[in-house]
């Protein structure tokens, strides 16, 4: 298993930029091996896919939403994922979700995460 805890949300303005943070722990796993995520869910929607990373950093994958404002990033040695998100946006808005995909080795799929954070409210105002 792997628990994962986010952190960075909060209340922002329309144009602002955020750092979102997700700490893994993992007993059982090696981290630089598990691909990592970020979801997002706003209030009456279906959670959706923003970003996924490889174990190694090498290799990103992007919604075609959040393209070229999102940038997810990974430091192995800290047991850490971030997402790094510029030009905010109301349509932001948003509860993002930390996620690691132990079994698999696609980053390509957006699905197979196994692993879940309780997530970190983004709140946009305009």
């Amino acid at each position: 298993q792997v628990q994962l805890v986010e952190s960075g949300g909060g209340l922002v303005q329309a144009g602002d930029s955020l750092r979102l943070s997700c700490a893994a722990s993992t007993r059982t796993f090696i981290f630089s091996t598990i691909i990592m995520a970020w979801f997002r869910q706003a209030p009456g929607k279906e959670r959706e896919f923003v970003a996924g990373i490889t174990g190694s950093g090498f290799t990103t994958n992007y919604a075609d939403s959040v393209r070229g404002r999102f940038a997810i990033s990974r430091d192995n040695a800290k047991n850490m994922l971030y997402l790094q998100i510029s030009s905010l946006k109301a349509e932001d808005t948003a509860v993002y979700y930390c996620a690691a995909k132990t079994t698999g080795h696609s980053v390509h799929y957006t699905g197979g995460y196994d692993n879940w954070g309780q997530g970190t409210q983004v709140t946009v105002s305009s």
